[in-house]
């Protein structure tokens, strides 16, 4: 059974940084493109980063040059490394599995984690 599992949100001031951590189990995920979706209240859940199978990195345009996404294959864990927060980044982060990406735009993940909630303050 596979199981996403995120933590690391927190309240952070605006221009502050966080780093998310989701962990898998169930089965490797070397072989599977991992990546980062977020909700914020009364939106849609939007793409962030994804890690693909093939070890490149695709990034939503709001976050180049602020976010990192990495992960260890050793752990089977994918992290989110987020600098210069804005309050508008206030959402639930979702961390995802097994999706295709078409270009910047990804495919519906297989799996999904519960969220990790991330509080970006003015």
């Amino acid at each position: 059974q596979v199981q996403l599992v995120e933590s690391g949100g927190r309240l952070v001031q605006a221009g502050g940084s966080l780093r998310l951590s989701c962990a898998a189990s169930g089965r490797t995920f070397s072989s599977s493109t991992m990546g980062w979706f977020r909700q914020a209240p009364g939106k849609e859940r939007e793409f962030v980063a994804a890690d693909t199978w093939s070890g490149g990195t695709i990034y939503a345009d709001s976050v180049k040059g602020r976010f990192t996404i990495s992960r260890d294959n050793a752990k089977n864990t994918v992290y989110l490394q987020m600098n210069s927060l804005k309050p508008e980044e206030t959402a639930v982060y979702y961390c995802a599995s097994d999706f295709a990406m078409v270009g910047n735009r990804p495919l519906r993940p297989a799996y999904w984690g519960q969220g990790t909630q991330v509080t970006v303050s003015s």
